[in-house]
């Protein structure tokens, strides 16, 4: 299932994202989007929802892998979760407390998925922070059911749709309303996204780009216009070298500006 992603982008922006969308949290969904696409076990789309409403919960909505807390600094986690059951030094002399788009924790489990993606987070814990390595995680974990032994499937199926109770999957039933809120708007988003050939009439390309792009390309735009401008008028002037010829051209373009004025005047005054 191919994702149309001017519509998705355009329906996220407005909720969860509240209007604006940044740079890295365009990439974070794109890098998820892309996954999903390739994933074999794609069949669902409220499992796709889900997964996304979790990382927006999880990374506070940055889209991209964080360590527990957002502690900016790998010593800096280790005295927040120092007092808590997984905070201690184990013997590779790390601590496997959370990581990644979802929080890994615990050792077991770290080796646990380590060992089904074949990348060694047991010696490289914050390998758990690269963002596909990241992104594997939070699919195989939510989907297998690695977590807590429940998997997107005991939630999303033939006979059961239950956004809030499928946050056992991750954390009980912390936060359970909140993100099944999030599953709502992507749900929105991902389904209109998913029959969209040609995108709808207050959807732009620019609405999958981050906020500011768009203002550099219309700059950019516009420079060239008026550089193109410029050198036909220059053009136009050189040729006119019969000053008679030259006043009649400067008339034709008075008469053009005031027309256009006009034109303006009226579309103001009777909303057209």
């Amino acid at each position: 299932m191919t994702i149309n992603r001017e519509t998705f982008f355009a329906y996220v922006r407005r909720a969860p994202f509240g209007g604006r969308l940044t740079q890295q949290q365009v990439d974070g969904l794109n890098a998820i989007l892309a996954h999903w696409e390739a994933w074999s076990q794609n069949r669902d789309i409220r499992w796709l929802a889900y997964i996304l409403a979790t990382v927006h919960h999880e990374t506070g909505g940055k889209f991209a892998p964080v360590r527990e807390a957002f502690a900016g600094s790998d010593k800096a986690a280790r005295k927040i979760v120092a007092r808590r059951s997984y905070g201690k030094v184990e013997a590779a002399g790390h601590v496997y407390y959370g990581r990644g788009l979802i929080q890994l924790t615990w050792l077991k489990n770290y080796k646990r998925l380590g060992d089904l993606l074949g990348v060694d987070l047991v010696n490289a814990p914050d390998l758990a922070l690269d963002l596909d390595v990241s992104i594997r995680i939070l699919f195989e974990g939510m989907g297998q059911g690695l977590f807590t032994g429940k998997g997107l499937g005991d939630y999303f199926n033939a006979t059961t749709d239950d956004p809030i109770s499928a946050r056992r999957i991750v954390n009980g039933t912390d936060k359970a309303k909140l993100i099944a809120g999030y599953h709502k708007n992507f749900l929105d988003a991902l389904r209109a996204a998913k029959v969209a050939v040609i995108p709808p009439a207050d959807v732009s390309p620019a609405a999958a780009e981050p906020d500011g792009a768009a203002l550099v390309k219309d700059a950019t735009i516009w420079t060239g216009l008026a550089s193109a401008a410029g050198g036909l008028l220059t053009g136009v002037l050189g040729a006119l070298d019969n000053p008679w010829a030259l006043a009649g051209f400067g008339i034709v373009v008075i008469a053009l500006v005031i027309l256009v004025i006009a034109r303006k005047d009226l579309r103001y005054r009777f909303g057209a």
